[in-house]
């Protein structure tokens, strides 16, 4: 199995309104140990770990890629 990086929702932003709403009310812990939960179920769900492998470095690109834009930005003001 491969790695879908595009929308297999019908209704992406309802997707997104979902996973907001889960977070609202909780603290900051709270919302890290539920983000923690969901990726520990939905990595079982998928159940490849070259998928969840691929999964983990493709997030770890775009955290890394992220970081740099911001550096970038802070060095060009």
């Amino acid at each position: 199995m491969a790695l879908l990086t595009s929308s297999n929702f019908t209704m992406p932003d309802d997707a997104l309104r979902a996973i907001v709403e889960a977070h609202r009310g909780l603290t900051d812990e709270q919302s890290v140990d539920l983000d923690a939960a969901l990726v520990l179920i939905l990595a079982n769900h998928i159940g490849d770990l070259d998928v969840l492998r691929e999964a983990i470095a493709l997030a770890r690109r775009r955290m890394v890629d992220a970081g740099q834009q911001q550096q970038q930005q802070q060095q060009q003001q």
